[in-house]
């Protein structure tokens, strides 16, 4: 089964366990060598005071008896030490030269820089063992004998050792029935805490493949954001289906009758030779009719899939109607009418898309030469807050009762029949209501316009 197959990923319950069993194995790490630590410190506080008041209690034995140190070894020294039966004992009495007095050989003096009076620790070996050894010293000042005489009591660890291992591991123990504990609660709250993604899973997996209206946003804050953005991406999907819906449905509905006039004028212009010059030019202009009819079909689909798929960017609206312009397909559309263009010398930004933008403003300039009385003007402007890009002719324009419904697809005057597909106006209103703008055809002074306003963006200062 390849590696990417969903039995070989983790649940995100289970990655989120692993991390908590990870933190805690972590911890019970950390736990067990603190807990040693601390072991090998309260075994040292609890035996040490042993070791150091056996050695005190043998110095205080030590008397002056004709010149030389006479050592009479008290039971209780020893008696300290005989809490630990397992452990065997060491002692060594040196004089002041150095010189062993009484006790067992073969372990070194402590180093006696600093002050000789204290009491000194060191660990070492006791016939292989690891062993703990102190130092005390008793000062004599007598005419007969004067100086220190250093009193070395050694210890094996073996209870030292018992009683850290005893201390970790009821420290361990305490903490593996706390980690259990917590392994248990933290279960129980992530797969609470889980619960509303399960739920969302389900109603994703028993919902219909078309049904693409939102879902409920319930839950934590972090589902509602992701419930959030999968219906604002099943709203972009509704809305590209709907739009290949309307694509195919307008299609079907538009082409069917041009397309038998044209093969009917054609079976006409084959059959009547006298007529066949007329014949010709209806089928010439029915095709036209189709030509326009498919170039505006194609550029609503097209800035409709650019204003769901592209993000918009500030654009200065003055390049927009240069470009319109630039491109000279006026020309073609209506040889001989003049168009000029009217914009000033600062810029006009707004954020928009560029290339739907400019189908708008094609589709502006194409619908005032085809209805509108030359000469047709293009123009960008700023009133306050809000920029537009506008194309008026100095013909009085459509109705009031028409302008309602003017904007809407296939939507045509009277005046338009055949020459139009009714789709221009519409193209304009949907980019304007996908980036926060109007469409707005007003009569002003010297004829009649159509205006694509966009909330102005205002340009950064230095």
């Amino acid at each position: 089964m390849p590696s990417g197959s969903p039995h070989h990923r983790w649940t995100l319950v289970s990655r989120v366990m692993v991390g908590v069993l990870s933190l805690l194995a972590l911890g019970g790490v950390v736990v067990a060598l603190a807990s040693f630590a601390y072991g090998r410190s309260a075994a040292r506080q609890a035996f040490d005071p042993l070791l150091v008041g056996a050695a005190q209690d043998i110095a205080e034995s030590i008397s002056i008896s004709d010149g030389a140190p006479v050592i009479d070894l008290p039971v209780s020294a020893f008696g300290l030490l005989s809490l630990a039966p397992d452990d065997r004992i060491f002692y060594a009495i040196y004089g002041p030269d150095g010189a062993l007095l009484t006790g067992y050989d073969g372990q070194d003096l402590p180093e006696r820089s600093g002050n000789p009076a204290q009491t000194r620790y060191r660990d070492g070996t006791m016939q292989g063992d690891a062993a703990r050894f102190v130092t005390v010293s008793r000062l004599f000042s007598e005419r007969a004998y004067s100086g220190r005489v250093f009193v070395t009591v050694g210890q094996t660890m073996q209870a030292r050792r018992a009683m850290a291992l005893d201390l970790t591991r009821r420290a361990l123990l305490l903490t593996a029935l706390g980690g259990i504990a917590l392994i248990v609660s933290a279960f129980v709250v992530i797969r609470s805490a889980m619960r509303p993604l399960a739920v969302l899973t389900r109603d994703l997996m028993h919902r219909d493949p078309y049904d693409l209206t939102p879902m409920q946003a319930g839950g934590p804050a972090e589902v509602t954001i992701m419930v959030g953005a999968m219906n604002r991406f099943m709203g972009r999907l509704d809305r590209q289906v709907g739009a290949m819906k309307n694509l195919i449905s307008d299609t079907a509905h538009q082409l069917r009758t041009p397309v038998a006039a044209i093969r009917a004028q054609a079976e006409l212009a084959l059959e009547d030779e006298a007529q066949r010059p007329q014949r010709l030019d209806r089928l010439v202009l029915r095709t036209r009719s189709l030509g326009t009819l498919l170039d505006q079909m194609l550029s609503r689909a097209l800035v409709i899939h650019r204003i769901d798929n592209a993000a918009p960017t500030p654009i200065d609206l003055r390049d927009i109607a240069l470009t319109v312009l630039d491109s000279r397909d006026h020309e073609l559309l209506a040889p001989g009418k003049d168009v000029q263009l009217q914009i000033g010398e600062d810029a006009v930004m707004a954020l928009a898309d560029e290339i739907s933008l400019t189908e708008a403003v094609r589709n502006m300039l194409g619908n005032a030469l085809r209805h509108g009385i030359a000469p047709v003007v293009v123009g960008v402007s700023v009133d306050g807050d809000i920029a537009a890009i506008w194309v008026q002719d100095t013909g009085p324009g459509p109705p009031d009762a028409v302008r309602a419904a003017l904007g809407q697809r296939f939507e045509r005057t009277a005046a338009s029949k055949g020459n139009s597909a009714g789709l221009g106006l519409s193209i304009v209103a949907a980019v304007a209501r996908a980036f926060d703008g109007q469409m707005i055809m007003a009569n002003v002074p010297g004829g009649f316009r159509v205006s694509l306003t966009l909330p102005l963006k205002q340009q950064d200062t230095p």
